[in-house]
């Protein structure tokens, strides 16, 4: 009978349900993302308010457009916003770098710090400040310590970290490499630059090895206003290539055999993605020194908070390395105050603990 050529699927209403259910899968994520940025932009806010000057949340709005008394708007406009500003942008880079290693590489311990990014970084900056320092007219001082050109000391510390990556690339073109296998050469890496760093002290002066050290601390603070153009342009290119890179990304979460399927050249993806990660984190270590953990742990959260959907991981990861930086920084100012502690320290004891717990619930991918 032409009854029994019914099938479920021609009845109506059937197949609703999962677009339901996929409509209510996705408001869920925007959800979480709108909570995020609320979240950061309160963070932010109240970091504002915060210094010897105390100034109400809504002063502090009205000053970043230019309103209100003059000391008010001189302190959040000259002082208080470029740091937030750099905490978010430098927040954003490490978090979208952390998360584009761990999806490329496949493995949730691949950051900046392990793939030996951060002590390259930091023997760079070891190279300039004792070995080019001194030079006339080109000497600035941090905390009565006299250090190299800003400047130079930033493009060593990016070539520092910029040549761990080309390694670790050049190597793993002449023999194949797992991505396991590249982690494990990136924390070769970190040993033989720290050792490099060493070296390079124990012939130094002691003002030249604690200008070493004052720059390995790190401090949002000393960021200038072209420096933090050059973070945000950065920042905002690598952004733009990773979402544009969101379904290479997908496909790659599900195994590189799919991936492949899907004719995505996983080499050519891994590569591209490696060297846009790198240069977004480089460039935020040049300027700001070490920080610790944000690209390693903001990911990890939002990976058990979202799941591994790329389309929703990437900015969710954004904004919770730019909050978790802004913390960090708010603690630098409070803890000890009016001493301010060094931001590496500070995202160490905050990305360190959650790291532990993700590690002992379970790191999921």
């Amino acid at each position: 009978m032409e009854e029994d050529k019914i099938t479920t699927a021609s009845l109506p209403g059937e197949g609703k349900a999962p677009r339901d259910a996929y409509a209510g899968y996705i408001r869920r994520k925007r959800l979480v993302l709108v909570v995020l940025f609320v979240a950061v932009v309160g963070i932010a806010v109240f970091s504002m308010t915060m210094g010897s000057l105390q100034i109400a949340p809504a002063d502090v709005v009205r000053a970043v457009f230019g309103q209100g008394d003059v000391r008010t708007v001189a302190a959040v406009q000259n002082i208080r916003l470029p740091r937030v500003l750099t905490a978010i942008v430098a927040g954003v880079a490490l978090a979208l770098a952390g998360c584009a290693y761990q999806s490329v590489l496949r493995n949730p311990l691949a950051s900046a710090s392990t793939l030996g990014i951060s002590q390259g970084a930091a023997f760079g900056a070891s190279l300039a400040i004792i070995v080019f320092a001194g030079g006339a007219g080109a000497s600035a001082a941090y905390e009565g310590i006299s250090t190299a050109d800003p400047v130079t000391t930033a493009l060593f510390a990016f070539a520092g970290a910029m040549l761990s990556t080309v390694v670790i690339l050049l190597l793993s073109r002449v023999r194949e490499m797992t991505p396991e296998s590249i982690v494990l050469l990136g924390v070769a890496l970190s040993a033989l630059f720290t050792a490099g760093t060493t070296i390079v002290q124990y012939f130094a002066e002691d003002s030249q090895v604690a200008a070493v050290v004052f720059w390995t601390f790190g401090d949002l603070g000393r960021v200038s206003r072209s420096q933090l153009a050059v973070m945000a342009l950065v920042t905002a290119v690598s952004a733009v290539f990773f979402f544009a890179n969101r379904w290479a990304m997908n496909a790659i979460e599900s195994g590189e055999g799919l991936a492949h399927s899907l004719g995505i050249s996983v080499n050519g993806v891994r590569l591209a993605n490696m060297l846009v990660a790198s240069a977004a984190a480089s460039t935020v270590i040049a300027f700001c020194g070490i920080v610790n953990f944000v690209g390693l742990v903001a990911p990890h959260v939002m990976r058990r908070l979202l799941g591994a959907d790329y389309r929703f991981l990437l900015p969710a990861s954004a904004l919770a390395g730019a909050g978790m930086l802004l913390v960090s920084d708010i603690l630098c100012h409070v803890v000890v105050a009016p001493l301010i502690l060094p931001i590496s320290a500070i995202t160490s004891f905050v990305g360190a603990p959650i790291f532990i717990y993700l590690l002992f619930r379970g790191v999921s991918r």
